[in-house]
């Protein structure tokens, strides 16, 4: 027979599907061996649906053959098989899929609903892919209830023959005639038993039928101790049933982890298993682990978020980063959908609905899997925090607060009251009654925050205080703005508003009899300070430094320690306590030595960066003043 040519502009079509459509050429077996798992769904239902006998489930399989010596490999399978005008229609045109249109007709078929029948092809070109990886393929199939089998062969865009064969049994076997190896591809591996089978393991690890192969084998000589030989054992590859559609019931806690273990190369166990099965807009199982400990690579640019993404058990996405927001990127696992809109090489997600609902839903349920731990199971929640902690932070941060409300219920931090982490719920349920804001502090740890001269008159008041210390605190707490109306005080910005109002008054009145010192100190320290005033908040310390507007010293710190030439500058204020027999000292300076007075000012602006944890702007200079006034 002479031969055909391919149809409605193949040509192109077969030379694009083999340079560009698919991005890893492994991907050849995973096409194949969908296409083989459709054709025994579809015999399968044709016996459900016509009550046909002797056609057993147990009784299928798909078989791989490799043939080293003449470089081929073969894929088998006993399902429908195709008569010559399939086999014309099936592959003699690009881009009709026979298995589209039974997955249509069943869809169709109200009487007969088979849950366990998966169709997978949609498209009709994954068959295509073989020709990435051989120079020639051939294809025997024996339709179920025919005599006749056929040969379809084709060495690619040039065309195909269709002749008549002979072969034993119903089904199709596809042979493919692997291209020599080259310099750029190493098409050898596809003649490796062991490359094989991790490819099966990898992309087809859960196809509903065995998948079967011969592979070579060692073991002691029988009557030896040290002697091996080698022998060969027919093996199935996959796994077949996947552990998320199994009923929880079914499960044990130890095959959750080992499960984690081995998918996703961890050693420990998982903190938090999520098994979750949904049906509606968007029909879905999901397997997803929060892990005991960040990756070393968690919080850098290398490590990649995404849940591994599968379509009717075949992994589709390794990594699929659209199915998890950045805040819960420490999230792994998988999904399993029949819904997704794929792209024509089954690589690639389109941005479809089914996709959003399915991310949203998602996210939802971490949520709620982490607000339960939190509330029930503390001291693990708090284990999670220490790991990933910082990520909900920044999740809080980013986006200009989108996802805020999401989040803020699942904050911790540190605070005066007891010597664990609150949350902010906790905080505000017991604030006094005279409490205006919820007030904070920062710093480089909990230590030096209790330290720190501001903190004196809120602890003073018996107020809780939170302690920030890591960078994105405040920034977070800034984007949060107030809780349940409370609004969040730093000690170190602006006015505490702690005082009665007779103390206000007071403080107004010592505020106006000393302007003239605070003028003179002001202009001591130029454009270092906005202001030098009386302090409210000190007790015992001489000085401070405050913050005035929306940026703190803290964050002053923190964006200045960032590898860019744009730096920044909090409004600083200079305070003074009063009480402090320092104050008297300054203001008897001020009425007999100036000069002196200015030296004491620029120690203690000094000594409040230091307090603060500031860069001192002349250490020389600061340290002549300090021997000048020793050797008085």
């Amino acid at each position: 027979m002479g031969k055909k040519q391919f149809k409605a502009e193949s040509k192109r079509l077969l030379d694009l599907m083999i340079n560009s459509i698919y991005t890893h050429h492994e991907i050849f077996l995973r096409e194949l061996i969908s296409n083989a798992s459709d054709a025994v769904d579809k015999l399968y239902y044709k016996a459900m649906t016509e009550h046909l006998d002797g056609i057993s489930r147990e009784d299928f399989a798909i078989d791989l053959v490799i043939g080293k010596e003449d470089r081929t490999l073969t894929v088998r399978d006993n399902g429908i098989g195709m008569t010559k005008e399939e086999l014309e229609n099936n592959l003699g045109v690009i881009a009709r899929s026979g298995s589209l249109n039974f997955k249509k007709d069943m869809a169709a078929d109200e009487e007969h609903k088979a849950e366990d029948v998966d169709i997978i092809g949609q498209f009709g070109v994954g068959f295509y892919s073989a020709f990435m990886v051989s120079d020639k393929v051939t294809v025997k199939s024996r339709a179920y209830g025919s005599d006749e089998a056929w040969c379809w062969e084709s060495e690619g865009a040039d065309g195909y023959t269709i002749e008549p064969c002979e072969k034993e049994g119903v089904g199709t076997e596809i042979v493919l005639h692997i291209k020599p190896a080259t310099e750029d591809e190493n098409f050898d591996e596809y003649l490796d038993s062991y490359r094989i089978q991790a490819i099966v393991k990898k992309y087809s690890d859960y196809i509903r039928y065995p998948i079967k192969m011969d592979m070579e084998r060692s073991r002691l000589k029988e009557g030896s101790d040290k002697e091996y030989e080698t022998y060969t054992e027919n093996v199935t590859l996959n796994s077949m049933v996947p552990l998320w559609r199994k009923n929880k019931s079914e499960i044990t806690p130890e095959e959750y982890n080992q499960f984690y273990k081995e998918k996703f190369y961890d050693y420990e166990d998982p903190a938090r298993v999520i098994h979750s099965s949904t049906e509606g807009a968007a029909t879905y199982n999901a397997l997803l682990f929060i892990p005991a400990r960040a990756p070393y690579n968690y919080y850098t640019r290398e490590y990649e978020k995404g849940l591994q993404l599968y379509a009717s058990g075949v992994l589709i996405m390794d990594k699929c980063p659209d199915l998890l927001p950045d805040h819960f990127s420490f999230v792994k696992g998988l999904v399993d959908s029949q819904d997704l809109s794929l792209n024509i090489s089954r690589e690639m997600l389109q941005h479809d609905r089914q996709l959003k609902v399915i991310a949203s839903r998602l996210e939802k349920k971490i949520h709620s899997e982490l607000a339960n731990m939190l509330f029930n199971e503390r001291e693990k929640y708090e284990a999670f925090y220490k790991n990933f902690g910082l990520q909900l932070k920044y999740g809080v941060y980013n986006e200009f607060g989108r996802n805020k409300d999401t989040l803020k219920d699942l904050l911790l931090f540190p605070s005066s009251y007891e010597d664990k982490p609150v949350t902010l719920a906790e905080y505000a349920g017991r604030m006094k009654e005279d409490q205006k804001y919820i007030y904070y502090a920062c710093g480089e740890s909990v230590e030096k925050i209790r330290k720190l001269p501001q903190t004196e008159a809120v602890l003073d008041k018996g107020y809780e205080l939170l302690f920030l210390t890591e960078d994105i605190d405040e920034f977070a707490l800034k984007m949060l703005h107030d809780w349940d109306g409370k609004e969040f005080k730093s000690v170190a910005a602006g006015d505490l508003d702690l005082e009665t109002p007779e103390e206000k008054e007071e403080a107004q009145k010592q505020a106006e009899e000393n302007k003239d010192l605070f003028a003179f100190m002001k202009e001591t320290l130029g454009d270092k300070v906005s202001a030098v005033r009386l302090s409210k908040r000190l007790k015992t310390h001489p000085v401070c430094l405050a913050s005035e507007g929306e940026l703190s010293l803290e964050m002053e710190k923190v964006l200045n320690a960032m590898p860019t030439d744009n730096k920044v500058k909090a409004s600083r204020v200079l305070e003074i306590n009063e009480s402090h027999p320092i104050f008297a000292t300054l203001a008897g300076l001020f009425q007999s030595d100036k000069d002196k007075l200015a030296d004491y000012t620029k120690l203690l602006y000094d000594q409040a960066l230091l307090i603060e944890g500031l860069s001192i702007e002349d250490p020389v200079e600061f340290s002549n003043q300090l021997c000048r006034l020793m050797s008085e």
